[in-house]
């Protein structure tokens, strides 16, 4: 069973994401915050990370995403945001946002899995 790591500090998307991913039989944790992130994948070596990007400030997930391939996490990220609507600025995967994937907020269940899904087995391969 994966483990998936949820970092957003909006409970209720954290909520819906976990009963969406627990019904898939994914295991998941959560952090509420980039500092809170940073200490559950330490301990826990998650093989995904669903991350926002606004949380106590407005680029704690593009710092965060930097800091993990920093430290050399080469696991599937995934930013999961609605920051291009707010912002009015298109981002996508790529040196300021080193993710696998950038989804924007609202996302169906079935993208969102099948997004996983692909990532998660991806990462088995290698």
């Amino acid at each position: 069973m994966s483990l998936i790591a949820i970092i957003d500090d909006d409970p209720d998307i954290v909520e819906a994401l976990s009963a969406i991913l627990t019904a898939k039989n994914y295991e998941v944790v959560a952090a509420k915050n980039a500092a809170e992130g940073e200490k559950i994948i330490a301990e826990h070596s998650p093989d995904l990370v669903i991350l926002d990007v606004m949380m106590e400030e407005p680029d704690d997930g593009f710092f965060l995403a930097q800091n993990l391939r920093a430290k050399k996490f080469t696991k599937p990220i995934v930013m999961l945001t609605s920051v291009s609507k707010t912002v009015g600025f298109e981002f996508d995967a790529g040196e300021m946002a080193p993710v696998d994937k950038f989804l924007e907020k609202p996302i169906s269940p079935q993208r969102l899995l099948a997004v996983i899904d692909e990532l998660i087995a991806k990462g088995e391969k290698q």
